[in-house]
């Protein structure tokens, strides 16, 4: 596959990230071909990724894939990629909610999925870490998509048209360590995975008040190590092998909320903090507490089927949940988000074999 005439490419946010979309036929089919086209479209590796599409920054060097889908319950695949900044590395082993907002409105636009007129939905079978399902609902008056809208996603600086995403139940293990808590380098913390796995830990065992800035938390070498050695660990036990050089399991930091949510977070995504909170995340992290017997559990009582809150740096991340009575499995969960197309066209990757400075 010849590239020197550029790559067709749909530049869009979603949720509270930033992303580049390509059809799956418009990449090569080989997997290490793929990436290494992909490192030189977002300006991989580089701090400033300033030979590329990329932002400098892990919520701005995200890859979205989709291809028409071969499952009955799904009109398309949808496979998201983590583009390292600073080193070569592709990781696919999770996905990103927040760039699932505009999967939907990017099959719409590409001609994968036929708009109604009114709305619009998209069914998305999510290809990382097993395969899921999630519905989009998309405002398409006149059977095209609207991006604009009043709906103010909070982490997102601007309104736009509002998206539903709505995910059945996650049918595997909540806790996949068997355990509601466990103990790792002397912290308590619970291990769940409710579309995303994440380490959740109480704020007040790590010296830390749970509202310092992600600046601020990044800059605590004494809390990234302990915070690393636990994820370490935590991994093992959740039978995600080696994490070292994974992107996942996350680590959230729970403190009582302080703007009138349900609760407050701080994530590691895993060495940088979120400046918000990931969709599939903020679904855990809501999980998590709404189990009794759990680290940041909200009380003895449980929570089974309501909305939460959840407080992150620059706002709050409404998750509406439903669980099981005994709490064994996620029978539903469903988030607003917000997308919007930023650019639609080619995009030129640099050279293979570029001399570096």
């Amino acid at each position: 596959m010849n590239h020197q005439d550029g790559v067709r490419c749909m530049v869009m946010r979603g949720g509270t990230s930033k992303g580049a979309y390509f059809l799956s036929a418009d990449l090569p089919v080989d997997e290490a071909e793929r990436d290494d086209l992909l490192l030189r479209i977002m300006g991989s590796p580089d701090s400033r990724q300033v030979d590329g599409i990329g932002g400098g920054h892990p919520l701005t060097s995200k890859v979205a894939i989709v291809s028409p889908s071969q499952d009955g319950d799904a009109d398309v695949d949808y496979m998201f990629l983590q583009i390292a900044v600073d080193q070569p590395l592709v990781s696919d082993k999770q996905t990103c909610g927040n760039l699932l907002a505009g999967v939907g409105p990017f099959a719409i636009e590409r001609g994968l999925v036929q708009a109604t007129d009114g709305t619009t939905v998209v069914r998305i079978r999510i290809l990382n870490g097993g395969e899921g399902l999630a519905s989009a609902h998309i405002e398409t008056p006149g059977g095209q998509v609207n991006y604009n809208g009043d709906v103010l996603m909070s982490g997102a600086p601007f309104g736009a048209a509002g998206i539903e995403l709505e995910f059945p139940g996650s049918g595997g293990a909540l806790f996949p360590t068997g355990n509601l808590t466990d103990e790792f380098d002397g912290t308590t913390v619970t291990c769940v995975d409710a579309g995303m796995p994440v380490v959740l830990l109480r704020a007040t065992d790590l010296a830390i008040t749970g509202y310092e800035s992600p600046t601020e938390l990044e800059a605590n070498g004494d809390l990234t190590q302990r915070l690393e050695a636990i994820r370490v660990q935590a991994g093992l036990a959740m039978g995600l092998g080696d994490v070292r050089e994974s992107t996942v399991p996350k680590l959230s930091i729970i403190s009582p909320a302080s703007h009138g949510g349900t609760l407050n977070t701080r994530t590691f995504i895993p060495h940088r903090v979120h400046t918000s909170i990931g969709v599939l995340g903020a679904v855990s992290v809501a999980t998590g507490a709404s189990v009794p017997g759990t680290a940041v559990s909200l009380g003895p009582e449980g929570v089974q089927d309501a909305m939460l809150r959840i407080e992150h740096p620059t706002g709050y991340f409404d998750v509406e949940l439903q669980l099981a009575d005994d709490y064994g499995s996620l029978l539903r969960s469903a988030v607003i988000r917000t997308a919007r197309k930023l650019f639609d066209g080619q995009v030129w990757p640099r050279p293979k074999g570029s001399p570096t400075a």
